[in-house]
C-alpha cells in the first residue's frame, strides 16, 4: 500500500515489546484503528521481520534505514532493491540513530525513488529540513533529536521549529510533505502539530510501549482528522 499525506507513522525501532509476534499484533492494531477512522498510519517495524508484517497486514510498511548501494558485495547492507522484492512501500532515512551523510541521503533517495519507493527523510532543525527537502524525498520528518523519547512534544515544546519547518521546506520544494516527530504522545500533541501545518507525526515509544496502544493510536487518528 502506497504512503500518502495526511498519514501517521509509527517506528517500532528495536524494541522488544516489538519483537516477534508482539510487534505484528501492534501492526494489526494500527490496521484495525487506519481501517475505522479512515487515516493513513504507517509502520516501521524491525528490518529482519519487515516480510512478514507486509504478508499480515495491508497498511504502509516502511523500512527504518536503506543503504545508498547498488545490490552487491555489501555485507549487512539494506538495498532499495531487496526492499522493493519484500514490498514495503519505501523507508525512513536519516533517523537520528541511524544517521547518515548527505551524499549517502541523497543516493540512497535516488535508488529508492529508481524502485518506486517512497522516502521520509528526518530532519534535526531547519537548516537539514531545508538540506533534505533539496533532495526531493517524499517527505521530511522535522524532530529534534533531544525531545526523542521524552514525552515532551515538539509540537509544544519547540513550535517554532515544526512551522519553521514547514516553511522552509515548502519554500524549498512545494511538493515535498512535512511531517513531526519528537515527544509526540497526544491528541493534544497532534492537534497542534497540525495547527502548524505539519501533515502527521512521527512517533515510537509512545505507542510501542503503550498500556492501551489502540485507544492512544485511535485518539491520535481523531486528531489528525481535526
Amino acid at each position: 500500500m502506497k504512503l500518502t499525506y495526511p498519514a501517521i507513522l509509527l517506528n517500532f525501532k528495536s524494541y522488544k515489546e516489538a519483537a516477534g509476534n508482539r510487534g505484528l499484533e501492534l501492526a494489526k492494531t494500527a490496521e484495525r484503528v487506519a481501517s475505522q477512522t479512515g487515516v493513513i498510519v504507517a509502520v516501521c517495524p524491525s528490518i529482519v521481520e519487515m516480510a512478514k508484517f507486509v504478508q499480515n497486514v495491508s497498511i504502509p510498511v516502511l523500512s527504518q534505514h536503506c543503504d545508498p548501494y547498488e545490490p552487491g558485495p555489501f555485507t549487512g547492507a539494506v538495498v532499495a532493491e531487496h526492499l522493493k522484492e519484500i514490498g514495503v512501500a519505501g523507508s525512513l532515512l536519516n533517523h537520528s540513530e541511524k544517521r547518515l551523510k548527505l551524499s549517502d541521503i541523497s543516493a540512497a533517495i535516488t535508488r529508492l525513488r529508481g524502485v518506486g519507493l517512497d522516502t521520509v527523510v528526518c530532519a534535526d532543525d531547519l537548516a537539514a529540513a531545508a538540506g533534505a527537502a533539496a533532495l526531493e524525498p517524499s517527505a521530511v520528518a522535522v524532530e529534534p533529536p533531544e525531545l526523542i523519547g521524552s514525552g515532551i512534544s515538539v509540537s509544544t515544546a519547540k513550535p517554532e521549529v515544526v512551522a519553521g519547518a514547514v516553511k522552509t521546506v515548502k519554500a524549498v520544494k512545494p511538493n515535498v510533505h512535512v511531517i513531526c516527530g519528537a515527544g509526540v504522545s497526544s491528541a493534544e500533541d497532534v492537534r497542534k502539530a497540525v495547527a502548524l501545518g505539519s501533515e502527521g507525526v512521527l512517533l515510537s515509544s509512545a505507542y510501542v510501549k503503550s498500556r492501551n496502544p489502540e485507544q492512544l493510536l485511535l485518539e491520535l487518528c481523531k486528531a489528525l482528522l481535526v
